[in-house]
């Protein structure tokens, strides 16, 4: 068994039967809607975000209906702001699959968004699930300002660290604090303990950022090219410290080679080399560290049982895992 099948393992029959009810929440008369949705479900990932709203809900109690529809509503919402990603960026592919601008164009995809969000809206209000709603909206719109804030520093390559922080906890953490708070909603729990479950995903998916771009420096078999944040013109943790550490002329140097020069791979080696000869990996790792640890801490006072368990091994496997 994984450690990831370990973890889903006491909210593995609702993992299951969320499949079939997220299936339904995507049904369409449309036939040509019908088989996109298909293909999108098709292609599901490590289902990581429905796994911590479960976690969270059996946490403070029984996984019920709103639970199911609180996880619903964050993979319509997330799925829909994934295909307006794919059109804005141009990608043809996303996790081994073609996206779907890749087979329907961008006007089809872009419909396809707009209905998956309209989806996940009348799912809440029909339901009257306002609470939830409120923080997934939330989720969206601070995804959006990310993206923007991201595309808007990526130009003058002048991200301080602050400002990479701001990104992150918009563009990745936000999704993952919102399962959270939502999993708390569907346990009925009070004001606080919902903002506590916020802010421990919140720092939790801080965490996984963290790992995810120290991924971009390490060896080659680890699921992502190596450097591929330096050929997207991406400026991530480590890089930052190195270019906060480093004389004028090595930034200078450094910032011209990101600019006009990220598809040399001997060009892109020289600032990796750089980057880990200058500490960048040993800083992001402790910044990595001090994230997992600050959510963990949030856990004092709360039900001591085997969701909560679960969910301390699913932080740590974010920040341990290999890929």
């Amino acid at each position: 068994m994984s450690v990831l099948d370990d973890i889903k393992a006491p909210v593995k029959r609702e993992m299951d039967e969320f499949e079939s009810k997220f299936r339904v929440s995507m049904k369409s008369d449309v036939p040509l809607l019908d088989k996109i949705t298909h293909y999108i479900i098709k292609r599901k990932g490590k289902q990581m975000r429905p796994l911590f709203v479960f976690l969270t809900a059996k946490m403070f109690g029984q996984i019920n209906e709103s639970a199911y529809r609180g996880a619903a509503l964050i993979e319509l919402l997330h799925t829909a702001t994934l295909v307006h990603d794919d059109v804005v960026d141009e990608a043809y592919e996303r996790r081994g699959f073609f996206s779907l601008n890749a087979l329907w164009k961008n006007k089809i995809a872009v419909l396809v968004g707009d209905y998956l969000l309209s989806q996940g809206l009348l799912l809440a209000v029909k339901n009257e699930e306002y609470r939830m709603l409120k923080v997934v909206s939330n989720a969206v719109k601070e995804m959006s300002e990310g993206e923007l804030l991201q595309i808007e520093k990526a130009r003058r390559l002048d991200i301080t660290e602050e400002v990479y922080f701001d990104i992150i906890r918009q563009k990745t953490a936000v999704l993952i604090a919102s399962c959270c708070a939502c999993g708390a909603v569907a346990g009925g729990c009070d004001e606080d303990t919902i903002e506590k479950m916020r802010q421990f995903g919140e720092k939790a998916g801080i965490a996984f950022q963290i790992k995810d771009d120290l991924f971009d420096y390490g060896t080659g078999d680890i699921g992502k090219p190596t450097g591929i944040d330096i050929k997207e013109k991406k400026l991530t943790l480590p890089l930052i410290y190195a270019l906060n550490n480093a004389s004028k002329s090595e930034k200078r140097s450094i910032i011209n080679t990101v600019k006009n020069h990220s598809t040399d791979s001997s060009k892109v080696k020289e600032v990796i080399d750089y980057v880990v000869k200058s500490g960048g990996i040993q800083y992001a790792s402790e910044k990595m560290n001090n994230y997992k640890n600050a959510s963990l801490a949030l856990f004092n006072g709360l039900p001591q049982n085997e969701p909560r368990e679960k969910l301390e091994q699913l932080v740590r496997f974010t920040v341990e895992r290999k890929k």
